[in-house]
């Protein structure tokens, strides 16, 4: 029942639904308090909405939002608490007090500097924003940009402001349990003084040097940067927060690029949650901005998602504009008709081609180019079942997609059956679950089955810890789990940070990456992922969320894996370990191999996890594995190659479709001096004439 109201709600938690359950009967509470009248129950009933409140609003609650569009917004619920305390007033017979008139007035005065202290606020949000958000651009040279108002001024300030009436109710309410006048007037005074002084200290930060250059001045000198470092090569990308995984994957591939990188961005939440780089970074949120910037050395420009603002930047025909997408599975989104937009579309394998082929959506064959995947040399090749520890095998199923197809995701109708069978194996085996990023952000059945598949690992750890055949090291866990605090706390220190007073406009005049600090981070991650493997036992079942430990860093500490029709499968495969695919939408395994190729050389799951067994046997014994040839085939088909290794395949491509573009601006150039010669000739034999 309680989920069900959590659900319904579109709460985070327990505390939330009690804590926004709270605040809608603190109301009714405080208008019956205020009518008896009781000022003990009032202040009681009080309290508890603004705590409610406040705690809602610290978590980002849904309930927050959808009671300001039903018009029962932040400043409506404060006006009618006052509102309540006034009729409080008249009820205890002191509305012919004069603290009875202060209390009236202070609440008008108090609401009428909300509007002054809301637009200094805005104007002061709005003038700080830079049109352009930059990282690894040198912008001091050029723009002299003001420190930021103290966060203090400008964090939640609405909120902020609203509270300040805590000290003419708490006067008020001293007033009416003891007919201290002294008491009303001074929460009344303090009230009215600190909402002015609020006011007051806003206003200095609208002055012309407290704000950064206009727009056309910040532009401007964006674009004198770009005439000086001359990018060659842009990594193009747009989407919502939730999508930022999707560039944070090309971000070591761009650092290694033999031509000059340069990272486009179209939203400013992307900004936000990218992972570090030394790659220069622009953030672009205006479409007439970018078309208006200077892109002219630009030869070949990258594009991460098929997204509707990639069109901003295909309409200049002076790049070569190339698909590489987010990742290589053999889902309709892989094969995308949108992609003839592209100059060029860049496949893993020969996969890619045929796949491409076989969908006829309209690309050309001599418009693919197989370059391997770069992201993918962190992956490390099986070496066979481990000799000191229990087998590994890792559960990473995809989301469940945009519609309701049975085959996008195993979560829903086998990811039990599956969890069950493996931590149930004998010989025992490990188990990790990591679940896609995007699970159960749009189906609520998904959001329950993988909060009831979290719920069996980690009741299946619990029993493990209690089996007598297995015994921790627990020495050896704590050393490295001070490690990791180690370790985490000295990669804080070095990551890209801002004092408290940073805003977009002072992460951009300061957002120089350290090359020291940012190698050195490098190191201390992969020393951070070492230790988190060692910081719990080796048998103890895993649920893995987050950025950290990294999916590859899970394919590395697992010997199988089983997961979906997913960009997860085509990277598992270069590992060369077994892995199992679920048919979730039961086409049987004849049929599920001819309509995806990544599992051809996959162990195939029935929704009740038949084919398990199949799986942990070539784990345990990869003498009697009977697909390892087949995976090795397979994995040269979906990814190409070793040799040359896929960064420089990568590069080379790049330089390949750099060279066309040069040669077609060349061309260009060469029609418009023809036809300016051609005209000039022609004005000549007319003057002659």
């Amino acid at each position: 029942m309680i989920t069900t109201a959590i659900r319904v709600a579109r709460v985070g938690s327990v505390a939330e639904l009690a804590a926004a359950a709270l605040m809608m009967l603190g109301f009714p509470c405080l208008m019956l308090a205020a009518l008896v009248p009781s000022v003990p129950a009032f202040a009681a009933a009080a309290a508890v909405t603004y705590l409610a409140d406040l705690y809602l609003h610290r978590k980002g609650s849904y309930l927050i939002s959808l009671l300001g569009k039903v018009r029962a917004g932040l400043s409506i619920r404060f006006l009618v608490r006052e509102l309540l305390l006034i009729v409080l007033l008249a009820r205890l017979e002191l509305s012919e007090e004069p603290a009875f008139y202060a209390a009236i007035a202070c609440f008008t005065v108090f609401f009428g500097l909300q509007a002054p202290h809301g637009a200094l606020v805005t104007l002061i949000g709005n003038r700080r924003q830079m049109p352009v958000v930059t990282r690894n651009v040198d912008l001091v040279s050029r723009l002299s940009i003001p420190d930021a108002p103290p966060r203090l001024l400008l964090r939640r300030a609405g909120v902020k402001m609203l509270h300040l009436d805590l000290a003419a109710m708490a006067g008020l309410l001293g007033y009416a349990v003891t007919d201290s006048a002294a008491a009303a007037f001074a929460g009344v005074g303090v009230t009215l003084g600190l909402g002015a002084l609020y006011v007051l200290a806003l206003m200095p930060y609208l002055r012309a040097k407290r704000v950064p250059p206009k727009a056309d001045k910040v532009l401007g000198a964006v674009s004198a940067w770009l005439r000086e470092y001359r990018p060659e090569t842009v990594l193009y990308f747009s989407g919502s927060a939730d999508s930022t995984y999707q560039v944070n994957m090309w971000l070591e591939t761009m650092e290694q690029l033999e031509s000059r990188p340069l990272i486009i961005l179209r939203e400013r939440v992307i900004m936000e949650t990218m992972a570090p780089t030394t790659v220069p970074v622009v953030c672009v949120p205006g479409g007439v901005h970018l078309m208006n910037m200077d892109l002219s050395m630009v030869r070949v420009a990258l594009y991460a998602a098929n997204v509707g603002k990639n069109i901003h930047l295909l309409r200049v025909p002076t790049m070569k504009h190339v698909f590489i997408g987010h990742g290589d599975s053999d889902k309709l989104a892989s094969v995308n008709p949108f992609s003839k937009v592209y100059d060029e579309v860049w496949t893993a394998g020969r996969a890619g081609r045929d796949r491409y082929a076989i969908a006829d959506v309209g690309i050309r064959d001599e418009d693919i180019v197989e370059v391997g995947r770069p992201q993918l040399a962190p992956i490390e090749p099986w070496r066979g079942a481990p000799q000191d520890r229990i087998p590994t095998v890792l559960y990473a199923p995809t989301w469940e997609g945009w519609d309701d197809d049975p085959g996008n995701t195993s979560i829903l109708l086998a990811g039990e059956n599956i969890v069950k069978k493996l931590v149930a194996a004998e010989p025992p085996v490990r188990v990790l679950y990591k679940p896609h990023p995007f699970t159960g952000s749009r189906s609520a059945k998904a959001r329950a089955a993988h909060r009831r598949i979290t719920a069996l690992v980690k009741k299946a750890a619990a029993e493990r810890a209690a089996d007598p055949r297995f015994t921790p090291d627990p020495a050896a866990q704590a050393k490295a789990k001070a490690e990791l605090t180690r370790l985490r706390a000295r990669l804080d220190g070095l990551a890209l940070a801002f004092d408290e007073k940073a805003d977009e406009a002072v992460t951009s005049r300061d957002g120089l990456v350290d090359m020291r600090k940012h190698q050195e981070a490098a190191r201390l991650r992969t020393d951070w992922n070492d230790a988190y493997w060692r910081s719990f036992p080796s048998y103890e079942h895993r649920v893995i969320t987050g950025a950290e430990p990294r999916l590859y860093d899970c394919f590395n500490a697992s010997e199988a894996m089983v997961s979906d029709i997913s960009s997860v499968v085509s990277d598992f495969i270069a590992s060369g370990k077994p892995y199992a695919v679920t048919d979730s939408a039961e086409l049987g395994a004849e049929e599920f191999r001819r309509q995806n190729t990544a599992v051809r050389a996959a162990v195939i799951l029935t929704n009740d996890a038949a084919g398990v067994e199949q799986l942990l046997a070539a784990v345990r014994d990869p003498a009697a594995d009977p697909l390892a040839a087949d995976r090795k085939e397979l994995k040269e088909y979906l990814l190409g190659p070793d040799e040359p290794t896929s960064i420089e395949r990568f590069d080379t491509a790049i330089a390949d479709l750099a060279l066309k573009s040069e040669a077609r601006n060349v061309g260009q150039a060469s029609h418009v001096v023809a036809a300016a010669g051609e005209a000039e000739l022609a004005e000549g034999g007319v003057t002659a004439v």
